[in-house]
């Protein structure tokens, strides 16, 4: 019980942190340090009970108390599948709290600070409560507290039109998802007659009921295609310690609402297959998305999407391991599924915190307008690659080992019937994604930090790494996703742990079908030879780089205009799925000798500005036609109460529901 007593005061401290600063003056940094104090300690208390469950040293798991509701019941649990998720709920706000002190500074925002610290607090307090619940209604609060944090949070700057769409866009999705969540949960008590979350005997026919619904409710908040229309406004939008918690911690609490339900429900045979491709969907639509983007926190939004597939293809690979009896399948792709769920939530949210401070330093977001800025920003840079080595999954980071993981599961299905051969195939959409993942960041990396700086406005000699606050976060992130992918074989334990909670008839090893002390090997070696051959660059008498302009193009004087932006770069890439992205380019001037001349392609979200945007303005325009029917005379209403009572019976005998 210790272990959940030390969870809940952190989930208090978390929750409760923003209220202080609301008696500091407007400007004062002081408040801003006590949100940031109270939201640590809270983070390291729930740290602290997630160790003692892990060890089994915590006392009892489960905690029920009464309360006045006429539903459900107050009851927490700890297990090994939350504790993976608790994991990120406490360490990466903490440090997006930190972040914030440099980033979001109390003095340059009086106005909207303090409502984002409590906002802030209240998100991260609310996402364990979520973790932890063990009743339906309490999930459900839970979940309700953690979406309306999350809508303030995103609207911190609501003053400006774009943010207030974003913020809408957001709030619609999450409780469309919520719906479903009620509809789910309403079938899961009537079906079982409890709303506690514990497995119960359960006919298949609803059973496969509450996982469509479970799929599209959790779906919404994951960001799984096409459920994801939500996500880039709401990212690029946010404050950017704001965006880090959403892609790196929210959206895995929907990807553990989905895990929870499946460990509960008896598995139909086409469960995992409808997964795993929903997972491909989303891996490889996202990933174009991404490199579509000139806007750098969209681009990392939809390279949050292509990570959530990913995650998503590791659980359809397990559900298909548990309906077919092939423990090796649920090990491995859960284990992977677990993995990236980790990874993810850490060199994400250190590449949301690397596009802030550049965002910070050039007041744009626009990657055609930066460039040259590794000059400048070395810290900077140094970092951004190690988050992007981390995401593409190169070794010697943390990506590498969690997609090995996958690959290996899938492959694993060629063994077995003729049918699985469709989903070994999966492994060529992992590495599609794999493929383009690496195009999107080299394309990052050369038009942000490299080359010359295209926008003259401001000095880019002006433009410096941030400051010990921001910089510190980003080497903690760092330094946790090296330890993770040289010391993958310490925390294979818990991925097993995790799986036997999710699935506890599994038997295979983890450790014994996919060892990893050769990658701990190899990846030493990967990172001594890189120590070594920057550090011959320092040596006495060593060769030095000459500087010069890459290219000239036959000019006498080049500029940074000359260039490749990020979106000529990638350009060939976004026709070749032009049939997907559907893009569009707008020309500049057409003149044969213009003095200037320019061409930009918009990539708009298909499912947002195509089908879902019309769809809304359509309705907009066929609504007030309606109103006929509000006549304001009593008589009219009472006809068509009768009307649609008369309509409700016929139906119910219909169904035979009388």
């Amino acid at each position: 019980m210790v272990s959940l007593w030390l969870i809940l005061g952190g989930v208090a401290l978390q929750g409760l942190s923003g209220v202080p600063a609301f008696f500091f003056p407007r400007r004062s940094a002081a408040g801003q340090r006590t949100t940031f104090g109270l939201l640590t300690l809270g983070s390291a208390l729930g740290l602290a009970g997630v160790v003692l469950n892990a060890l089994g040293a915590g006392g009892a798991s489960v905690l029920t108390l009464g309360w006045t509701l006429p539903w459900g019941q107050f009851s927490l649990g700890l297990d090994a599948l939350g504790n993976v998720f608790l994991v990120l709920i406490f360490v990466v706000p903490a440090l997006g709290a930190g972040y914030g002190l440099g980033y979001w500074r109390q003095s340059d925002h009086p106005d909207n600070g303090k409502r984002l610290g409590l906002a802030f607090g209240i998100l991260s307090a609310a996402m364990a409560l979520v973790v932890i619940s063990r009743d339906g209604v309490l999930f459900l609060l839970a979940w309700e507290a953690m979406a309306l944090a999350a809508f303030f949070a995103i609207t911190t700057e609501d003053e400006d039109p774009e943010v207030r769409q974003a913020g809408w866009v957001y709030l619609v999705a999450t409780h469309v998802g919520t719906l479903c969540l009620l509809v789910m949960f309403g079938l899961w008590a009537r079906t079982t007659g409890s709303f506690s979350l514990e497995a119960h005997p359960m006919p298949r026919e609803a059973a496969s009921a509450v996982f469509v619904l479970a799929l599209v409710g959790f779906g919404f908040k994951a960001g799984l295609m096409p459920l994801h229309f939500w996500l880039p406004g709401a990212h690029a939008r946010a404050p950017s310690h704001v965006s880090a918690v959403l892609s790196g911690v929210m959206l895995k609490v929907g990807v553990y609402g989905l895990l929870r339900m499946t460990s509960l429900l008896p598995v139909g045979d086409w469960w995992g297959g409808a997964v795993l491709a929903v997972g491909v969907l989303t891996g490889v639509l996202g990933v174009a998305f991404s490199l579509a983007q000139q806007d750098w926190k969209r681009l990392l939004a939809y390279s949050s999407i292509d990570n959530v597939g990913i995650i998503a293809m590791g659980l359809g690979l397990a559900l298909l391991g548990r309906y077919q009896g092939r423990g090796d399948w649920v090990v491995l792709g859960l284990g992977a599924a677990l993995l990236h769920v980790w990874n993810h939530g850490l060199f994400k949210p250190l590449l949301f915190f690397n596009a802030g401070a550049v965002i910070h330093a050039t007041h744009t977001r626009s990657l055609d307008q930066m460039g040259g800025l590794g000059k400048t920003m070395p810290w900077t840079l140094g970092l951004f690659v190690v988050g992007a080595l981390a995401l593409c999954g190169l070794p010697p980071l943390n990506g590498f080992v969690g997609e090995w993981y996958l690959y290996l599961g899938l492959f694993h299905t060629l063994g077995g019937p003729s049918a699985t051969v469709a989903v070994a195939a999966a492994g060529a959409g992992l590495a599609l994604i794999g493929a383009l993942a690496v195009a999107g960041f080299v394309k990052v990396t050369g038009a942000v930090f490299l080359g010359a700086s295209r926008n003259p406005q401001p000095n880019p000699h002006l433009m410096r790494d941030p400051g010990v606050a921001m910089l510190v976060p980003m080497v903690v992130l760092a330094g946790l996703c090296l330890a993770l992918g040289l010391g993958s074989p310490w925390v294979v334990p818990a991925l097993e742990a995790a799986v036997q909670a999710w699935a506890p008839t599994v038997a295979p090893s983890l450790a014994t079908l996919a060892p990893t002390s050769w990658i701990t090997g190899a990846a030493l070696v990967i990172l001594g030879a890189g120590i070594f051959g920057v550090g011959m660059q320092f040596l006495p008498g060593a060769k030095k780089a000459r500087s010069v302009v890459t290219w000239d193009c036959g000019y006498a004087r080049p500029t940074g205009l000359m260039q490749y932006t990020a979106s000529s770069l990638t350009d060939g890439v976004v026709r070749l799925f032009g049939f997907m992205l559907r893009p569009r380019g707008l020309p500049g001037t057409p003149e044969l000798f213009a003095a200037k001349w320019s061409f930009q392609r918009l990539v708009p979200d298909v499912v947002l500005e195509r089908w879902l945007m019309p769809f809304a303005r359509l309705v907009g325009k066929l609504v007030p036609r309606i109103r006929i029917f509000q006549q304001g005379q009593t008589h009219v209403y009472l006809l068509y109460i009768l009307i649609i009572t008369l309509l409700l019976f016929a139906v119910a005998g219909f169904w035979g529901l009388s």
